[in-house]
């Protein structure tokens, strides 16, 4: 059991660590390495159970917490991050997010399943053909209005679904609206953190059955002992991920993350099926 036990702690260590790197690089918050990870590695400790993704997308949320917090204190040690985007951003990400954690409590975990694999294939793309979702010489002007009520509220509600930060959206409306790739990243490791905040929240709160098969330390739908073993791994490199982002082209890391995402995605669709 102890050997068991340590290899537990060691994976999500390792988890928390890819997430950290991914959340300051590309301003993802992570989410797509945790989920996968933690419904990889729950069914070891635990009798398989429907419970079992909410628990991942909750504990998932909760750590964007953490490595999208670390993440912003080091974009904003450059004065990368733009406040003002946030500020006028963060009601209708946190509107969506009420949107989301309402869906996500009356979905069945293979419906949940499916949405998180459609969700990580469309991400994918920007991941393998950046320059297609992002067309060199096409600019707008950053959303306004109803429009960026709308964008906020809809990011925030399937980021909600999916546990994630919601960062790749954020990243490509800025960059197409003349901001640099650095700001982009760093901007959107602060909208991770609006999610990821009251998305945890609302799935620590979130009620489930009584005979729900459950791993040990889960409160509500968050576990907690997962969350503590990726978090040290995510403060730790969250800076490294950041430092990166200014430093180096990021062209292979995409196509790289682009590939690991197609992975996931049918992995996920496999498990739905």
């Amino acid at each position: 059991m102890e050997i068991e036990l340590l290899w537990f702690v060691v994976t999500l260590c390792i988890t928390g660590a890819i997430a950290g790197i991914t959340a300051g690089l590309f301003g993802n918050g992570g989410g797509f390495v945790v989920v996968p990870a933690l419904l990889a590695v729950f069914p070891f400790f635990t009798p398989p159970s429907e419970a079992l993704v909410k628990v991942a997308i909750g504990t998932s949320l909760a750590s964007i917490v953490v490595s999208s917090a670390r993440s912003v204190m080091a974009h904003r040690a450059k004065g990368a991050v733009d406040f003002d985007i946030l500020r006028s951003w963060s009601i209708w990400l946190i509107l969506g997010v009420g949107g989301g954690l309402l869906i996500a409590n009356n979905s069945s975990a293979n419906g949940l399943t499916v949405v998180f694999a459609a969700g990580v294939l469309l991400y994918s793309v920007y991941f393998l053909f950046p320059e297609f979702v992002v067309r060199p010489g096409l600019v707008f002007d950053m959303p306004k209005g109803i429009g960026k009520a709308v964008l906020a509220f809809v990011l925030g509600g399937f980021s909600a679904l999916l546990g994630i930060g919601g960062g790749t959206p954020t990243v490509i409306t800025m960059v197409m609206c003349q901001r640099t790739i650095q700001q982009a990243v760093a901007t959107a490791a602060g909208v991770g953190f609006l999610i990821g905040l009251p998305g945890a929240i609302g799935f620590l709160f979130m009620k489930h059955p009584e005979t729900a098969s459950l791993p040990v330390g889960t409160i509500g739908y968050i576990n907690i002992p997962a969350l503590i073993a990726i978090s040290i791994g995510a403060i730790f490199t969250a800076p490294i991920g950041a430092k990166m982002a200014h430093n180096f082209s990021e062209k292979k890391l995409k196509r790289l993350f682009g590939i690991y995402l197609v992975i996931v995605s049918s992995a996920m669709f496999y498990k739905a099926i």
